[in-house]
């Protein structure tokens, strides 16, 4: 079976063209106003979608995520309701999906039966915030499989070793973080993005996407011009949050997002 991920990529490559990726909470506002945002953001171009899955203790989350998720929580968003979401969007589009999620919500609902039941609903690629890679390897229920690209994240203050080491074992696509901290559009991407992403790709022809403080479109063809995708979550979220009431919310969402995706995909000099 092709993957939707890999696939997304070799086309994009084709034409020297940079991802847009886009993250939303899962179920923020609601489950039905987050299936049309997601809708309305592929319809705009968006390339890859991240969900997370809401928690109650997202510490690797900055406050606009961290808000995102008590809403959704709020709302009676549960792990099962959103792989049934994901399963309606699947009716309608192909847009590749990744879930964001931490290590409790995976255990309680049960690491194989998650695999299982994501990737058959339409899931296809999982990044576990807070379960490092080398502690993963030790667990056989963490081995990677082919339902789902478990996707890798570094950070700019890896070590080279580290990097080394994190882009050998790395599924689908690789989050490079833009800066320290936790995630939000509080900081700029560092200008020496273009730097890290060159790390990476030493050791890996997996493609390498940049999120954390992207909340331009200036800002993102910047790091469209050096690196293999964008990745645009913090803005999103607090649009969402500022426009929960609108009833033509998802248009909103498009609308803002657009622009972002326009300079994303613009091509490579």
């Amino acid at each position: 079976m092709s993957c939707r991920i890999d696939t997304t990529f070799q086309n994009l490559q084709q034409t020297d063209t940079a991802a847009f990726i886009a993250y939303v909470t899962a179920g923020d506002p609601t489950l039905d106003q987050c299936l049309g945002i997601i809708r309305g953001l592929a319809d705009a171009g968006t390339d890859i979608i991240e969900l997370g899955i809401p928690f109650s203790d997202p510490l690797a989350d900055g406050a606009v995520n961290q808000l995102a998720a008590d809403r959704a929580l709020k709302a009676g968003c549960t792990l099962p309701k959103v792989l049934d979401m994901v399963k309606e969007f699947r009716t309608t589009h192909q847009t590749p999906i990744v879930l964001f999620t931490y290590l409790n919500p995976i255990f309680a609902y049960g690491y194989e039966k998650f695999i299982t039941t994501a990737s058959e609903a339409g899931v296809d690629g999982i990044l576990l915030l807070d379960l490092p890679p080398d502690e993963a390897v030790c667990h056989e229920e963490f081995n990677h499989t082919d339902a789902l690209k478990h996707i890798t994240l570094i950070a700019p203050t890896s070590p080279e070793e580290r990097i080394a080491s994190l882009a050998k074992q790395s599924e689908g696509f690789i989050y490079a973080l833009s800066r320290t901290g936790v995630t939000g559009a509080q900081a700029a991407p560092s200008d020496s993005i273009g730097q890290t992403v060159a790390a990476i790709k030493k050791h890996t022809s997996v493609p390498v996407c940049v999120g954390f403080g992207i909340n331009t479109p200036e800002q993102a063809a910047m790091v469209a011009s050096v690196s293999d995708g964008v990745i645009v979550g913090s803005a999103i979220v607090n649009q969402i949050a500022a426009n929960a009431e609108a009833p033509d919310l998802a248009e909103i969402i498009s609308k803002f997002t657009k622009p972002l995706i326009d300079a994303s995909h613009q091509k490579s000099e």
